[in-house]
């Protein structure tokens, strides 16, 4: 009978395991998208447009975790992005492509508050965004640090 019970209990705990996992995702992986600029009329701006792969398509509404910069964009504390690298080097100084960072839009309001540039593993849905000027290519939804 105790054998049984714990046979029980092992099975649940790793088909817990199975479905709480996340795809543990690279900055490389991310690299799967070739970009072509757009003129935007609203805007009286290009912007770069993208077109993912397949890899990236895979991902699409799926559960990731990645590792990066946290950058604070905002004083308020509340729009943040995940980059490949810090501050100092990162797309916004057009040190890189925008494939190197990730919008960040928590799944909890509560969560710490960040400092420009700390390390941290990331985790929730992610998304991509092909024509919305107004968002990252890569979001992250129902974000939570690990």
């Amino acid at each position: 009978m105790i054998k049984n019970l714990y046979l029980i209990f092992i099975s649940v705990i790793a088909i817990a395991s199975v479905s709480n996992a996340q795809i543990k995702v690279t900055w490389e992986d991310l690299e799967d998208v070739q970009f072509k600029e757009k003129f935007v009329e609203e805007v009286d701006a290009y912007y770069l447009f993208p077109n993912f792969g397949s890899t990236l398509k895979k991902l699409d509404g799926k559960e990731i975790a990645i590792h990066g910069f946290m950058l604070v964009l905002d004083t308020s504390g509340e729009f943040y992005v995940l980059s490949k690298g810090p501050f100092a080097s990162c797309f916004f100084c057009g040190m890189a492509g925008p494939e190197t960072i990730i919008e960040v839009q928590f799944k909890d309001k509560n969560h710490r508050r960040y400092k420009m540039d700390d390390k941290v593993t990331i985790k929730g849905t992610f998304r991509l965004n092909a024509d919305n000027i107004e968002h990252c290519n890569y979001i992250l939804e129902a974000a939570e640090e690990i």
